[in-house]
């Protein structure tokens, strides 16, 4: 679920101060009662309303890595993940997983496409 916008929490607290109960300030925005609480509260303190960032481990792929695998596509349409993944590590020093590779190209907006077989007619 994502952190609600700066601006709704914000017209949460708003309300709050303007003396509506917490219940119906919850009610009137679809928000819990503890987070009206938990808002009026940093409000209070002279806390920011901003959301905080989303904990987790940053991603080993950044937009550097984005660029060289998008070239390699361009010179090596039908390199395999493997070879892929080899060309990210021998020249950006990553080492990353073929699954990694593989849901980056999908952000990407590139499919696997099968390449030659039999057509059978």
């Amino acid at each position: 679920m994502n952190a609600y916008s700066e601006d709704l929490r914000k017209k949460i607290v708003e309300a709050k101060e303007r003396g509506m109960p917490t219940v119906a300030v919850a009610h009137t925005f679809g928000v819990g009662l503890s987070s009206v609480k938990r808002y009026a509260k940093t409000a209070r303190e002279g806390g920011s309303l901003r959301p905080k960032r989303s904990p987790g481990r940053p991603p080993k792929a950044d937009q550097r890595a984005r660029r060289l695998l998008e070239a390699d596509l361009q010179d090596r349409p039908a390199a395999t993940l493997s070879e892929r993944r080899e060309h990210l590590r021998s020249v950006a020093g990553l080492r990353v997983s073929e699954s990694t590779i593989s849901r980056l190209l999908r952000r990407m907006g590139f499919s696997r496409k099968k390449i030659g077989g039999s057509g059978g007619a």
